[in-house]
């Protein structure tokens, strides 16, 4: 019996797929356990027109993405730290106050998961910081840490 899996099965294969089965198997343990349907006419045109939405949503988030990523490259936002004697900083600027900056200053709101630091910032200057947007897009923005007076 061919079956469309909806969840991945160990030793049988991956969701999505349409594979063969016994039937006693597909009957008795994956359509009860709603891990896969039938693969009959009416199932096999729904998982085709399911396939294809998800891929075209896929490709606008993709492109809303790299639309995203060429604004960012021009932006920069400007953040203050606390520094004492001979420019030595107190504290440092985290993902989170640079994505509530990067909200305030320009309005984009970009979630602080995405933004990829190695470690905290903790000098006065400029900085380039990586924005994970999506699968094999990353963007970059500029930082300027000014001291705070």
């Amino acid at each position: 019996m061919k079956v469309i899996l909806l969840q991945d099965v160990r030793n049988v294969g991956k969701k999505g797929e349409t594979v063969e089965v016994s039937d006693g198997y597909a009957r008795n343990f994956i359509i009860p356990r709603k891990l896969g349907i039938e693969a009959n006419a009416k199932n096999l045109n729904d998982q085709k027109l399911k396939k294809a939405h998800e891929d075209k949503v896929e490709a606008e988030n993709l492109a809303a993405a790299q639309e995203l990523a060429e604004k960012l490259a021009g932006l920069s936002i400007d953040t203050t730290i606390k520094s004492g004697k001979d420019g030595k900083t107190f504290g440092s600027v985290s993902s989170k106050e640079i994505a509530e900056a990067l909200k305030k200053q320009h309005g984009i709101d970009v979630d602080k998961k995405k933004i990829v630091l190695d470690e905290p910032i903790r000098s006065i200057g400029s900085s380039i910081v990586k924005i994970k947007l999506h699968k094999g897009v990353t963007g970059q923005l500029t930082v300027r840490v000014r001291e705070e007076k």
